[in-house]
């Protein structure tokens, strides 16, 4: 009887070693293909050379952003990184690399464009929105309603694993919490965002919190906050003049921690 093994058997063992040594050979390619320090100092040297006060700077793919940031961290403030979103700016540098696209140049069209060694330099230019009222800056002679554990207060929160500059409430299980800003100025749209702060409490609370928002007493918008949403945008169409915004912040849970931000826009 023959003791050399079966071809069959010998099959499996083949299949690991060829992908084995895929695996090896695929991580040393894309360690090369990620762009080191003096590529990013380089691509940070374009920037810099036409920066301009206000200029908005992102990284492309989300987590090349602490990268992006050891080089280019110097120019980019506390409020431009805890932004609601970018529409205030009206210049954007996005570096990336491949190939990707930040959110906030999606639909632009670059006026500059530059690779270095491996980097891509885009700048963007367009017409900001104009700002009439921002909800964050309007907490003196808020109005508040219903029992809640904690705020309204501004807090730089973490929300969607980015920095936020937003309002924070806290609001006692099952008993809804009113936020009535008075005498807002409109103009053709409001835009908010809200999602659940700090990372701990949204992996030990899964339950879900909720924003509504009316203008006037009338709802025109209502946005279910989950654990998993991030920073999550709401809008609606307003008419020029004043009005009382309310937000009504909501949960299930103790301890939800609902951050918001919102502004008034033409």
């Amino acid at each position: 009887m023959s003791s050399r093994p079966s071809p069959i058997i010998a099959v499996p063992a083949l299949l690991l070693l060829v992908v084995s040594l895929w695996e090896v050979c695929a991580t040393r390619r894309a360690a090369h293909a990620v762009p080191g320090d003096p590529a990013w100092h380089a691509a940070a040297a374009v920037v810099r050379a036409e920066h301009r006060p206000g200029d908005l700077i992102v990284f492309a793919p989300a987590w090349n952003d602490p990268v992006g940031r050891l080089h280019l961290g110097d120019l980019i403030a506390i409020d431009d990184a805890a932004r609601m979103d970018a529409a205030r700016y009206a210049r954007i540098w996005e570096l990336s690399i491949r190939g990707a696209r930040a959110p906030e140049t999606a639909g632009l069209t670059p006026i500059v464009e530059r690779e270095v060694d491996g980097v891509t330099v885009r700048r963007f230019e367009r017409t900001p929105v104009s700002v009439l009222a921002d909800v964050r800056e309007r907490l003196v002679g808020v109005r508040v309603e219903g029992t809640r554990a904690r705020g309204p207060t501004l807090e730089l929160a973490e929300v969607g694993f980015a920095p936020h500059r937003c309002i924070l409430v806290v609001p006692n299980p099952g008993a809804p919490v009113r936020v009535t800003f008075p005498a807002v100025p409109l103009g053709t749209e409001l835009v908010g965002y809200a999602g659940l702060a700090d990372v701990f409490t949204r992996r030990d609370i899964r339950v879900p919190g909720r924003i509504q928002v009316e203008i006037d007493d009338v709802v025109v918008a209502d946005t279910h906050l989950g654990v998993d949403d991030g920073w999550v945008r709401f809008a609606a169409p307003t008419r020029p003049g004043t009005a009382d915004v309310t937000f009504t912040i909501s949960a299930e849970a103790a301890n939800r921690q609902v951050c918001f931000a919102a502004e008034t826009r033409r």
